[in-house]
């Protein structure tokens, strides 16, 4: 089971990286983006990553991926994130989790199955795989919980 979410950006790690696993990577990276701290996440990627949400373009390069979470948080939206599981296969982590995109009153919370590739302590593949009938019926949930807030998803609990 993933640790709390707290706990991950917390974590000391010597400067040389020496005890960091490439699942403490991955956590770190998605807890320092649901506290918004972009700059800070977007260190733990390589200067070429490629970041793909299957099905749409991707994305290549740090600063590329940085613009994009900046604009979310400069346009009043922001990030959190739930990891039901993550396990790792040497370099390569998978999680399972639920992610909320969040644009000012807007809440869209979805499952998201994803993989990252870790390599000397850097993130060089992020891909993450959703349904987009799940996500279609996000967004309306979301819109309609604007004006009906009892409709908002909740996260799960971290118990």
């Amino acid at each position: 089971m993933a640790e709390p979410q707290s706990d991950v950006a917390s974590k000391e790690i010597d400067q040389n990286g020496a005890h960091s696993t490439p699942t403490l990577v991955v956590e770190r990276f998605l807890d320092l983006l649901r506290l918004g701290k972009v700059d800070e996440a977007v260190e733990l990627l390589d200067a070429d990553v490629r970041y793909e949400n299957v099905g749409l373009p991707t994305i290549h390069g740090r600063e590329r991926v940085r613009r994009l979470f900046q604009g979310m948080w400069r346009g009043g939206g922001g990030f959190d994130v739930h990891i039901n599981t993550i396990s790792a296969d040497g370099p390569s982590v998978m999680t399972e989790r639920v992610d909320v995109l969040k644009f000012r009153q807007l809440h869209i919370q979805l499952w998201v199955c994803g993989r990252f590739d870790v390599r000397n302590q850097q993130i060089v593949l992020w891909r993450d795989y959703f349904d987009y009938l799940n996500f279609a019926m996000a967004m309306v949930r979301g819109m309609l919980a604007i004006r009906l807030p009892m409709l908002r998803a909740k996260l799960p609990s971290a118990s």
